[in-house]
């Protein structure tokens, strides 16, 4: 089953990021999932298959 996923989603994931923070905005979509941290705005790319089993709930929906 494939995950929905929208530009401007805001996701939470399993593990924090460094800076502390679990949120995340998704930004570029496609083969990769481009997400961006809200506390420290660094960017990521990630593959799709890894993105889907690290998300742990959705905060947000964008459009």
């Amino acid at each position: 089953m494939v995950m929905e996923i929208n530009l401007g989603d805001v996701v939470r994931l399993k593990k924090k990021h460094p800076c502390g923070s679990y949120e995340w905005q998704v930004v570029r979509l496609g083969a990769d999932i481009g997400i961006k941290c809200l506390k420290c705005q660094r960017r990521v790319l990630l593959r799709r298959s890894t993105f889907e089993r690290r998300v742990k709930e959705f905060i947000l929906k964008g459009k």
